[in-house]
């Protein structure tokens, strides 16, 4: 496996017509087919960068903009942003294409952090190799979600543990919600 891959080595896109069998209640594209779909490209993304077994660890920043239209074509544009020693993150754009008129529109975002596992001690995912500045506010945004995730997920384990039932009340004081225990 070579240690440093170009970005484009990966990218990946994926091109599917909306159907009827795809609709929620309201009669567009239900987005939780929408989020699996991305699931399979990311994985495909992820695959391709480190040619080896990947698992989605974690989804970030999932963003739906416009709903997607049964009869549309939905594309995903993915890619790796940004690689540590077994995790990416794979960037994906959905774009929604009106299949009469030609209109395409920006329909969802998502960043989806893919973990390699390692089938020799020592194995790491290639680096990238970073050749725009693009590329380099991607990589540097893809350092920013993984540090906000291990926050996040310190704070969930630890910020609360340890403190008085009183301090706890006193943290969420003033939002949507009541207790009534003692």
């Amino acid at each position: 496996m070579s240690s440093y891959k170009s970005i484009k080595d990966s990218e990946t896109v994926f091109t599917e017509l909306m159907t009827p069998g795809y609709a929620n209640f309201g009669d567009k594209v239900h987005g939780g087919f929408i989020l699996s779909i991305m699931d399979k490209v990311a994985y495909a993304t992820a695959v391709k960068h480190c040619e080896g077994y990947v698992v989605t660890i974690g989804v970030d920043a999932v963003e739906f903009h416009k709903p997607v239209e049964i009869g549309n074509l939905l594309t995903m544009k993915s890619r790796v942003n940004y690689v540590g020693k077994t995790a990416m993150i794979v960037g994906i754009r959905c774009e929604a294409t009106d299949i009469k008129t030609g209109a395409i529109s920006h329909t969802n975002t998502a960043f989806f952090t893919m973990n390699m596992k390692p089938t020799q001690e020592g194995d790491m995912v290639p680096g990238l190799i970073l050749e725009t500045e693009e590329d380099i506010r991607r990589f540097a945004e893809g350092l920013y979600i993984k540090k906000m995730g291990t926050e996040k997920r310190n704070m969930l384990r630890g910020d609360m543990n340890g403190k008085t039932k009183e301090q706890v009340l006193d943290y969420i004081k003033g939002e949507r919600m009541r207790w009534e225990i003692d």
